[in-house]
């Protein structure tokens, strides 16, 4: 019959066919509208349910028309997807579902999960030869590696306890180090996993040569930094702590230090590059100030970086307000036997003209600071200071007598630290004490002792949250408290003392009517302070109680309490706090901001 049709006729008749036959097709399209994930828990099973998300190709044509081979394919590999998303996870033999309910060409998905049983550890065989065997970090690591035999198998502790021995291995100089075993068997049908681990130390480098690159310095003033000696063994954290002796320098825009493995000696020794770029000479800083006490003001300073080839510094800077000027001019010369130390030598003049005092000192310092361990930083000092002050009488200055007061004495700081994170710390303890001492006779208008000390205790509390202890105590020795200067006279008050109440509202005052501080011989301060932060962070509250006294020989302890905001900003802890005195009622609130972290 086909063949008694004429041409036109045929011609007409197969379009028609592939027509009909191409109608379907065009309606054959699909758009997913959305993919849902059910069956697993959004708390507990979080990472498991993002890591799916991430593996499956369906969210990429979330929205977007897909013809209907394409759309099938997608969903065909839907079930693949996830069952390998779930492995990192020790799920082996999961139970998936894959759903697609349509509304005309709008498509959702369901993936319905059902995790099954994690797989175990059934066995572990790791080991280390060579001589990284007989190291004792190393061993420690291979103790704690995760997961263990009876274990639920996750890959992610698995890599990452793979990883850490893996740096171990280079950080302490077995650079040959590599696996001779590498694998993990996993029998489903059982449940289990079987882990084989095996690494080779091969040698352990020892440290070579230090070669300094830079274009001003003398060769040998970096010398001393480097506190080990050569053909010592070899260990990542040595060039670590010669970098932030480096940084604290504040000489170079640059550190590169690049070790050598590949062109150590017969012996092991490994030499290494240190490339030093020179930061700007000087430095330049402006800004303006005010104080509810000082007023108004301006602060300026400039700083040498480097005065010359031996790395000297020099550095003022001038802080002049409304009632309050201090200028500082420092010289400091570089004492790198004592690691990260200095030889300073400092001339200061402070003036402070308030509606209760007119004080003014002259100072001047010889010091030597540096590092004992990691830590303690000391400071040993020599001290000569001059001082006039009054305070005033009914507002009036006209009728008070200046004192004046000359003292000669020794002074030495020491600083302790031991916390987890200087910027943020959440577990350890930090400190600092001053003990100073000066002769009547020798240079001196009086014979005292001074000693006091500061504690802050750090207590990690739930994830994210701390409770912060801190002590302060000082005492006076001394049979003629008239001749100390209000500058080593001991205030409480204020913020870093007790808040709630007026920077050196505690402690003895003058007479009425204007009941002045004084200072005391002895202090005595405590606080607890407790943050909690949303979320992890970084934005948190605080509360806090503080309580302590600035006395002579009775103790009067006042006490604040308080509320703050706490922030992690990328330049540092903030902290804003309110705080109210609880020893008269009509105390007016305080207000405290600080940036930065308070060690």
């Amino acid at each position: 019959m086909l063949a008694c049709m004429q041409p036109s006729r045929i011609t007409l008749f197969l379009l028609s066919a592939a027509l009909f036959l191409a109608a379907p097709l065009a309606h054959a399209r699909g758009t997913i509208q959305k993919v849902e994930i059910k069956g697993l828990d959004k708390g507990d099973d979080a990472e498991m349910i993002e890591n799916i998300e991430a593996s499956l190709s369906l969210y990429d044509v979330i929205g977007k028309q897909q013809g209907e081979s394409r759309l099938e394919y997608l969903l065909s590999q839907a079930e693949s997807q996830t069952r390998k998303a779930l492995e990192p996870f020790g799920f082996y033999n999961p139970d998936i579902t894959i759903e697609s309910p349509r509304e005309g060409d709008n498509v959702r998905v369901v993936v319905r999960v059902e995790k099954g049983e994690q797989i175990r550890v059934r066995q572990e065989e790791l080991a280390i030869t060579g001589p990284a065997g007989r190291d004792r970090y190393l061993m420690e690591d291979l103790e704690a590696f995760q997961p263990k035999r009876g274990q639920p198998f996750d890959s992610v502790n698995y890599e990452a306890s793979k990883i850490t021995i893996t740096r171990r291995l280079a950080e302490r100089g077995y650079f040959d180090a590599d696996f001779t075993q590498r694998k993990v068997e996993v029998t489903r049908a059982e449940n289990a996993a079987d882990i084989f681990l095996t690494w080779d130390s091969g040698r352990r480098y020892n440290m070579g040569p230090i070669n300094f690159q830079q274009d001003y310095f003398r060769q040998d003033l970096f010398e001393p930094l480097v506190y080990w000696e050569q053909g010592s063994y070899w260990h990542e954290g040595k060039l670590d702590r010669l970098r932030e002796s480096l940084t604290k320098l504040d000489y170079f825009s640059v550190i590169d230090i690049q070790p050598h493995p590949e062109q150590a000696d017969e012996s092991g020794e490994v030499p290494v590059d240190v490339k030093l770029t020179r930061a700007k000479r000087t430095i330049y800083t402006a800004g303006l100030s005010y104080g509810s006490e000082s007023g108004a003001g301006v602060r300026g300073g400039v700083e040498r970086r480097y005065v010359n080839r031996r790395g000297h510094k020099l550095n003022t800077q001038v802080d002049y307000a409304q009632k309050r000027k201090s200028l500082i001019t420092s010289y400091r010369v570089p004492g790198f036997r004592w690691l990260d130390g200095w030889y300073t030598y400092a001339v200061s003049v402070y003036d402070e003209q308030t509606d209760y005092i007119d004080l003014r000192n002259f100072k001047l310092i010889a010091s030597r600071s540096g590092e004992i361990n990691e830590h303690w930083n000391a400071i040993v000092s020599m001290n000569a200071l001059r001082e006039r002050w009054r305070y005033s009488s009914g507002n009036q200055f006209n009728s008070a007598v200046y004192q004046y007061s000359t003292l000669v004495y020794p002074q030495l700081t020491a600083d302790y630290v031991d916390v987890d994170d200087k910027s943020f710390p959440r577990r350890g303890l930090s400190g600092n004490a001053t003990m100073r001492a000066g002769i009547e006779g020798a240079g001196s208008d009086t014979s005292f002792v001074q000693a006091d000390a500061t504690v802050r205790w750090y207590v990690p509390v739930g994830e994210s949250d701390r409770l912060i202890l801190r002590g302060q105590a000082g005492t006076t020795w001394t049979s003629d408290l008239v001749a100390m200067p209000p500058s080593l006279r001991y205030f409480a008050g204020g913020d870093r003392s007790i808040r709630g109440y007026a920077y050196r509202e505690v402690g003895p005052r003058t007479p009425a009517p204007d009941k002045f501080a004084l200072g005391a011989k002895n202090l005595v301060v405590g606080s607890a302070e407790y943050e909690h932060y949303f979320g992890g962070g970084p934005w948190g509250a605080a509360v806090f109680v503080d309580t302590g006294s600035a006395f002579d020989n009775t103790i009067d302890l006042h006490t604040g309490v308080g509320l703050g905001v706490r922030w992690k900003s990328p330049v540092g802890p903030v902290r804003i706090d309110i705080a109210h005195g609880l020893n008269s009622p009509d105390s007016q609130f305080q207000l405290y901001l600080n940036i930065g972290a308070d060690l």
